[in-house]
């Protein structure tokens, strides 16, 4: 078993690369060439010349509990906002919008909302809105331009677009889209025109959801609920799962059980089944790319930190099926400059300490097989607020280094076990820490904000399955009920404690690591060089693209950023080093 769940590492170790890493000056200078100020592609690529794109940073400035605000732990929610009015801020839509003063006065009797909602949804909008879909007219003929389809991120602004167009038409009458469907979908093929339809129905529903009016919003749910299915195109998929949420939201709101298979459905516990070696979870990560690509260009980051290191200790705040250290195995193996004395893991966990001793033994057997000196241990411990540094086995002579994959967005609604967690970190002083995280904005205080931000980010990810996995595909459903399901259900339906997935934004992670004096390391050329052949490997270059926030890689699925992957130093170690 253990060579199935870890086979995949012998046809892509690093010793496949180990000659391209040397490369001449002039290689590397192009690489700090901005490719456009966008992203770059890598069917430009070749592995003897590559762009790396880098955004400007954008300057993030907090006051003493601005992070605390920005992470929303004790912030008080604000009235609920309609729909509109969080749509409305898209962006510009001048030819769906017209500047009519008199409705423009009108739009702001809704509360305004503090939070800026999807800028870069209506700039993005504007990219296909010339290139794919030309908008009716009174002067010029609709004509159909032949483009390739468009996909369910595009589907879903399609729609918003078309929502607020509906609804503005609306405004000096009723309350309300008494006719949202009127409008022409030229350029659409008739499957998109449904799903637009099928959308926008959903934003109705939720813009009814957050202005309180339940039984209107169960309305465009009944209509959701004849054109979405768990088996049809990746739209249809997405608003059924939204629509699910949007159910238990309302439930919840007016103490009603009637969601669909409520009582039935099991309760799931996500993080345990992610650390489990099931046929779902290795299929995510051998058929999707973000999970190899983050972990290649990661665990790179770490050999260049350890390279002198005869005992290696790395420490998981988070290991899951473990899948990720083979990786590192294959490379310690192969090192011949340094041999490796010891290779020690500690994981760290709160429950299901059987699944982390399991995890252990495949680890165990895997390193055997390449006659690598490994050890393994477990930390448990009821809450991270008992996480010790007197817990961990740590020898003066070893190189300790830490690993957290998607694991401190999970304790944010407990900003203490977080805290404490960052004192340990610091009171161990990694010579790296390692970080991935879901690159989002899932955690406002206010409904339909978290709403229409999960909508494009789930949009974004739904299409990815639809390029990778069969739609009949047994792990593809469980993948998609299972663990994106029950996200969209915590972050649309849940409040409070309950509201456990709470995405945040690398730059309010900057914010948070530089108050325990932690520092943004570059992550190397070798490493970005990892993340570029991965995307290579699965022959997605014109869908899944890399981005550079400051030093921060992130991935990118048709212009939505997916997670991001970042190093981090304490200071003296910073210094050190210079």
């Amino acid at each position: 078993m253990a060579n199935k769940v870890f086979s995949f590492g012998e046809e892509f170790g690093f010793d496949a690369v180990e000659d391209n890493f040397n490369w001449s000056e002039k290689v590397w200078e192009s690489m700090d060439k901005v490719n456009g100020g966008k992203y770059f592609h890598q069917e430009d690529l070749s592995d003897e010349d590559f762009n790396f794109s880098q955004h400007q940073q954008q300057q993030v400035s907090f006051s003493e509990n601005g992070f605390l605000d920005d992470l929303q732990f004790h912030a008080a929610s604000p009235p609920l906002h309609t729909c509109l009015e969080e749509i409305a801020k898209l962006g510009e839509f001048p030819t769906l919008i017209p500047e009519v003063e008199p409705r423009k006065r009108k739009r702001q009797r809704f509360s305004l909302a503090s939070l800026e909602l999807l800028k870069n949804y209506g700039n993005r909008f504007k990219q296909f809105n010339g290139d794919r879909v030309t908008e009716p007219s009174n002067d010029v003929a609709c004509t159909k331009v032949e483009d390739p389809k468009l996909s369910t991120e595009e589907i879903v602004r399609l729609a918003g677009a078309k929502f607020i167009q509906s609804t503005s038409q609306a405004a000096d009458g009723p309350s309300g889209l008494s006719h949202p469907f009127h409008l022409d979908f030229c350029g659409l093929s008739d499957e998109e025109r449904r799903d637009v339809e099928l959308a926008e129905s959903l934003f109705a529903s939720a813009e009814k959801v957050g202005s309180q009016q339940f039984e209107r919003a169960r309305k465009f749910l009944n209509q959701c609920d004849h054109l979405s299915s768990t088996t049809g195109n990746p739209v249809q998929r997405v608003v059924y799962y939204f629509s699910e949420a949007l159910r238990e939201k309302i439930d919840r709101e007016t103490g009603r059980n009637t969601s669909k298979d409520s009582g039935k459905r099991p309760s799931i516990n996500v993080e345990e089944e992610l650390m489990s070696s099931s046929p779902p979870t290795l299929a995510a990560h051998e058929e999707l790319p973000f999970s190899q690509v983050t972990q290649f260009a990661g665990i790179q980051a770490i050999i260049e930190n350890t390279v002198e290191a005869r005992k290696i200790h790395i420490i998981d705040l988070g290991i899951r099926n473990g899948v990720q250290w083979t990786i590192l195995m294959q490379a310690l193996a192969t090192r011949c400059e340094c041999p490796l004395e010891l290779l020690k893991i500690t994981a760290v966990g709160t429950t299901s300490k059987h699944l982390l001793v399991e995890t252990g033994k495949r680890l165990a057997s895997f390193a055997q097989s390449l006659n690598l000196p490994f050890s393994f241990n477990v930390v448990m411990v009821s809450d991270m607020l008992d996480l010790r540094e007197d817990l961990f086995e740590l020898d003066a002579d070893e190189t300790v280094a830490f690993y957290s994959a998607y694991i401190l967005r999970s304790i944010i609604t407990w900003p203490n076990q977080l805290e404490s967690i960052m004192k340990v970190v610091r009171s161990i002083n990694p010579c790296i820490m390692i970080v991935t995280e879901v690159e989002a904005s899932h955690n406002s205080p206010a409904f339909v904000s978290r709403f229409v931000e999960a909508l494009f980010f789930f949009s974004a990810f739904f299409d990815c399955l639809e390029t990778f996995m069969k739609r009949d595909d047994q792990n593809r459903m469980i993948t998609e009920s299972k663990f994106f399901g029950e996200g969209i259900r915590n972050i649309v339906a849940a409040e409070g404690e309950e509201r456990k997935i709470r995405h945040v934004k690398i730059d309010v992670w900057r914010a948070f690591f530089a108050r325990y004096g932690m520092v943004e390391t570059e992550l190397s050329r070798s490493s970005l060089y990892q993340a570029t052949i991965l995307v290579k490997k699965f022959h997605c270059e014109k869908s899944f693209t890399l981005d550079m926030n400051g030093k921060c890689l992130i991935t990118v699925w048709k212009g939505t950023p997916i997670c991001s992957l970042s190093a981090w130093k304490f200071l003296s170690q910073q210094q050190k080093g210079q």
